[in-house]
């Protein structure tokens, strides 16, 4: 049970990872291609970096650590943990060794049952963190829950009300500015859709309101190089996001968050990319 959990702590671990690296690609402002200009990793390479999937060599998250103006500790130790996991995946099942050749009988020590070989002890930075991002089985389902409601517009079954005790990284005031997949804000049963539009040329925008984190964010889907949302809330900052490039267009791209005491009153409006009229849709 204990391997179980560790599995899955370090899976948690994996999913933080490429969060935490999204969130400070966004801090930096730079393209796919701008990262692949400033560093020795192809924009592809980012691109499957970012998304979760392939893990980054430790030199990637340095490399961004540094871009962003951020101590790299924090991140190279979630990538400890989650490069232990991959590298447990990847590892080629034990065969026996042949027979050595009969030598001297050296004396044994005691043993208990036969186990597995152990592992490596991971540093104290990395099981500080393995604690924080294993705090009970809730951590690992707020992980879950949010690339199953971040995948698909919530519908009927999903606006039940959730639990108070539900996982998030944010709540409130303290959601500001934060991004809503590194807080796990936007997990099935977490979140509303209030507004959901098509523009003229096909972009497709919606308005997020994360009813646990109490927070609303923009999201866009189907967009082109040089468009940017932006999102209103009343009583906050208006947070915006734009299409930097091919990598971006082809998924969904969401905006940081603004705390909302609600769903209603927010309003979202799209920047066309080659300067043409902007469209806004009030919630």
């Amino acid at each position: 049970m204990s391997g179980h959990r560790g599995e899955l702590c370090e899976g948690v671990a994996a999913s933080r990872l490429a969060a935490g690296m999204r969130e400070l690609r966004g801090r930096t402002g730079l393209s796919l291609a701008a990262l692949s200009a400033r560093t020795p990793y192809s924009k592809s390479s980012w691109e499957r970096y970012l998304n979760g999937k392939k893990l980054p060599p430790r030199g990637a998250v340095e490399a961004l650590c540094r871009l962003a103006g951020e101590p790299a500790g924090r991140l190279v130790a979630l990538w400890e943990l989650a490069d232990a996991a991959w590298s447990r995946r990847a590892a080629p099942s034990v065969r026996a060794e042949p027979a050595a050749p009969p030598g001297p009988a050296l004396p044994r020590e005691p043993s208990g049952p036969a186990g597995p070989p152990a592992r490596p002890p991971l540093s104290r930075a990395v099981a500080a963190v393995a604690a924080g991002a294993c705090v009970g089985v809730l951590a690992v389902g707020a992980a879950l829950a949010f690339w199953a409601g971040e995948g698909r517009v919530s519908g009927p079954a999903q606006r039940a009300v959730p639990s108070s005790s539900a996982v998030t990284g944010c709540r409130g005031r303290a959601c500001d500015g934060k991004d809503p997949q590194s807080m796990f804000c936007g997990g099935a049963g977490l979140v509303d859709t209030p507004l959901e539009r098509t523009a003229t040329r096909g972009q497709r925008v919606q308005v997020r309101y994360g009813t646990v984190c109490g927070a609303a964010w923009g999201r866009l889907r189907n967009g082109r190089v040089g468009d940017r949302i932006e999102v209103w809330v009343p009583g906050s900052a208006p947070r915006s996001v734009r299409v930097r490039d091919r990598f971006d267009a082809e998924g969904y791209l969401v905006t940081p968050m603004a705390a909302a005491r609600g769903p209603r009153g927010i309003r979202l409006c799209l920047y066309p990319a080659g300067g043409a009229a902007k469209e806004c849709f009030p919630g």
